[in-house]
């Protein structure tokens, strides 16, 4: 019914840059919110940075200054932009949104994650 599809990731040296995207798909009713949450290997997923139910942002203390988020309502679409990239952001990138189907109740949605490797 809804799908979130990724894009954008890669291998980037450190300092480089890299820009995610996030599509949302299917029969949407509403979107709530959407962001974006990482994985590093043995490690918990962690928030990065998303849009709030509000309209709002909330950022990773480790990534605020470097990374900015930013979204295309028109096309359900949100974007990291990632900056000054180091090697502790290598990690699975995963769009995260809250959504209404039209036939659905609300839920929380997965991508199916983007590999970032900052590496030299």
């Amino acid at each position: 019914q809804v799908q979130l599809v990724e894009s954008g990731g890669g291998l980037v040296q450190p300092g480089g840059s890299l820009r995610l995207s996030c599509a949302a798909s299917g029969s949407i009713f509403n979107i709530y919110a959407m962001g974006w949450y990482r994985q590093a290997p043995g490690k918990q997923r962690e928030l990065v940075a998303t849009f709030t139910n509000s309209g709002t942002t909330n950022y990773a203390r480790s990534v605020k200054g470097r990374f900015t988020i930013s979204r295309d309502n028109a096309k359900n679409t949100v974007y990291l932009q990632m900056n000054s990239l180091i090697p502790e952001d290598t990690a699975v990138y995963y769009c995260n949104a809250d959504i209404r189907a039209v036939v659905l109740s609300r839920r929380t949605y997965w991508g199916q994650g983007t590999q970032v490797t900052v590496s030299s």
